[in-house]
C-alpha cells in the first residue's frame, strides 16, 4: 500500500483500519460503532429558495449529487469536487444534504428519495454522509464515492485552511476530472424523461 493510503477490513464485529500517513507513518485506528439513530428535533416551514430549486431539479429529472463538508480538508475537497462534477455533467445538480436528511416534508428529500440515483461524494473512508444517504435512498439506488482514493494527500492535516486555497482548487479539479471519467466509463447516470 502506498503513502497515504487506507486500507479497512472487517472481522469479529470490529472495525480495524490502517493509515499510512504521508510521514510513512502507520497509525492503527480500532473502533467500531454500532447502527444507531439520533433523533433530531423536528422543524416546521421550509427554505423557500430550496424548494423552488429541487422542485425544478426534479421536474428535469436531475440526478442530485451531495457531499462530504466541514472544516476538514478531505470534506471540502469532496464539496469542491462535487460542485464542478455537478456543473460539468448536464443531468446531474447539486442537492443540500442538510435538507435532505434533516428536513423530510421538503422538496429537497422528496427529489433526492425520488430520483433514479444519488450521487454522494464523501471525504474519506469514514463516509459518514454517503451511510445516512444510503439509508434514506437504498443501497441500489446510491453511486457511492470516497474522494481521497483520487489525491492520496493530506492524511496527516485536518484543516483546510491550513493548505492553500488554489492547491485545495487544484486538488478538487483532478478529482472530480477522476471522478466524471469513473461515471462516464460505469455509464453515467442519466435523467429520466419528465
Amino acid at each position: 500500500m502506498e503513502a497515504g493510503g487506507c486500507m479497512s477490513r472487517g472481522y469479529r464485529g470490529r472495525y480495524a483500519a490502517r493509515m499510512l500517513i504521508d510521514t510513512g507513518m502507520e497509525v492503527e485506528m480500532n473502533a467500531y460503532t454500532p447502527d444507531f439513530s439520533l433523533g433530531v428535533q423536528g422543524i416546521k416551514g421550509h427554505c423557500p429558495a430550496g424548494e423552488a430549486y429541487a422542485k425544478q431539479q426534479s421536474a428535469e429529472r436531475s440526478i442530485p449529487v451531495l457531499s462530504c463538508e466541514g472544516p476538514c480538508i478531505r470534506g471540502e475537497i469532496a464539496r469542491l469536487a462535487a460542485n464542478l462534477v455537478a456543473q460539468e455533467v448536464p443531468s446531474l445538480a447539486r442537492a443540500c444534504h442538510a435538507e435532505t436528511f434533516f428536513v423530510p416534508h421538503s422538496s429537497m428529500a422528496e427529489w433526492v428519495k425520488g430520483a433514479a440515483k444519488s450521487i454522494m461524494i464523501d471525504g474519506c473512508f469514514l463516509k459518514c454522509h454517503g451511510r445516512v444517504l444510503k439509508g434514506l435512498v437504498g443501497e441500489e439506488k446510491l453511486i457511492h464515492i470516497d474522494a481521497h482514493p483520487y489525491y492520496r494527500k493530506y492524511t496527516d492535516i485536518f484543516l483546510m485552511d491550513d493548505v492553500p486555497e488554489d492547491e485545495r482548487k487544484a486538488v478538487a479539479r483532478e478529482v472530480a476530472g477522476k471522478i466524471i471519467a469513473k461515471l462516464k466509463e460505469e455509464g453515467a447516470p442519466r435523467a429520466t424523461a419528465a
